[in-house]
């Protein structure tokens, strides 16, 4: 039997990949900044790509927050 949908604590973990992904986007930019004059091209480029994507995916949870803030209201 399937287990029933529990929505009750996603707003919960939403926030809490937010935090997580903004604190691993200022890590990235810490280490940039930090190590700006050891580090190759590519490892900068990638370290700077995969923080645009945490930006996005931080825009994508907090679009999920309010859909779920809504359902909830229902």
């Amino acid at each position: 039997m399937a287990k029933p949908d529990d929505r009750s604590d996603n707003v919960e973990k939403l926030q809490d990949a937010i935090q997580d992904t903004i604190e691993n986007f200022r890590e990235g930019q810490d280490y940039l900044s930090e190590h700006a004059d050891e580090i190759s091209g590519d490892e900068k480029a990638q370290i700077e790509a995969k923080n645009k994507r945490r930006l996005q995916s931080i825009r994508g949870f907090r679009e999920e927050v309010k859909d779920e803030a809504a359902d909830a209201q229902k």
